[in-house]
């Protein structure tokens, strides 16, 4: 197994203060003064917080993000180029848990305006097999409109270690429900930070928290009636969109997508798959695809691409976020033997 991917079981305590409460410290002049003429600074760990931070910001950001597309966003060593950015940054968006370098950069960075994408929702536990029969949204009913008070206190537990060990999952961004969620949380940390044009964060909050609930819409009617619920992943990455959208994701190895399945875990999958029904083994496009076509040989199943969007590249199956969760919808349709 890859070491760099194990999650550091360290609490997401921290976060909180570097998150939202800090945002209240920071005077307009400190956020907006900073870099490009007088847009805001923005820097942001991986793609997915990149994305948000382009889209809600608009033309008042410039956006920086410390994964270069096709770099795989766990196993990222920082430049000191990177780190001196981090610290010039007016705003930080990252996800702790996902890249223990970016984490450790930025509690050291001083930045005032840093924002933890996993204080904004509530994470959970998921191992390599994720089933939305099991879990249900009981939680989600109670917990997961609080309010930022509750997301500091389902936060203080939160170890992240990809739901392996005992940890919270990071993947939040897979599932649309809550990335908007992100995404609002995100808008009101930029309106504090940058207040002058809170109007405008606002309004592109609302216009792509829009789209998320069309593509949340578009998931629960394209999965809704299936030949099976089962889907075969190299990389356990799809625990929150198996939850949500009341499917089972079997992961070959866990967190490494490119780790050799062992012998018990391929006989494991290959009675799973004819028991369940199951037709596809899915790898990503910034990993190799050498697991998942030993499995699929070994067992007689079809390869697909499921993309955990953790990096947008010319192998993406689409521009963007948008596009790229359109082409993992029409991929798990197809299957699953969507009706």
């Amino acid at each position: 197994m890859n070491v760099r991917r194990l999650i550091p079981t360290t609490a997401v305590a921290g976060a909180v203060v570097l998150g939202l409460t800090a945002l209240s410290a920071c005077s307009t002049s400190d956020a907006a003064d900073g870099g490009n003429g007088d847009k805001l600074k923005v820097t942001a760990s991986f793609y997915p917080m990149q994305f948000l931070a382009e889209r809600i910001g608009g033309e008042h950001v410039a956006v920086t993000s410390l994964t270069k597309p096709g770099v795989e966003p766990h196993d990222l060593e920082l430049t000191p180029r990177q780190i001196g950015s981090i610290s010039e940054s007016d705003y930080v968006l990252y996800l702790k848990g996902i890249q223990p370098a970016v984490d450790d950069a930025i509690q050291q960075s001083g930045v005032q305006n840093t924002v933890d994408a996993a204080t904004l929702t509530t994470l959970e536990n998921h191992g390599a097999e994720v089933s939305g029969h099991d879990h249900g949204h009981e939680g989600e009913e109670e917990h997961g409109h609080e309010g930022e008070e509750a997301h500091e206190e389902h936060s203080e537990g939160d170890g992240h270690n990809h739901g392996e060990e005992g940890g919270a999952d990071p993947h939040i961004w897979l599932d649309p429900v809550k990335y908007a969620e992100v995404a609002k949380g995100v808008g009101k940390s930029l309106e504090k930070a940058d207040p002058d044009h809170a109007a405008d964060y606002k309004k592109n909050t609302e216009a792509l928290v829009g789209e998320l609930n069309k593509l949340n819409t578009a998931y629960e009617t394209g999965l809704k009636n299936t030949a099976t619920k089962t889907f075969i992943t190299t990389h356990s990455a799809f625990g929150y969109l198996a939850e949500r959208y009341g499917l089972t994701q079997q992961g070959i190895a866990g967190i490494d997508p490119e780790a050799e399945p062992t012998p018990a875990r391929i006989q494991e999958l290959h009675t799973i798959a004819e028991k369940e029904k199951a037709t596809t083994v899915f790898f990503e496009t910034l990993a190799s695809d050498k697991t998942a076509k030993t499995l699929a040989k070994d067992t007689g199943l079809k390869t697909g691409v499921l993309d955990p969007l953790e990096g947008i590249t010319k192998k993406s199956q689409g521009a963007d976020y948008i596009e790229v969760m359109e082409s993992n919808l029409t991929a798990l349709q197809k299957a699953l033997g969507a009706k």
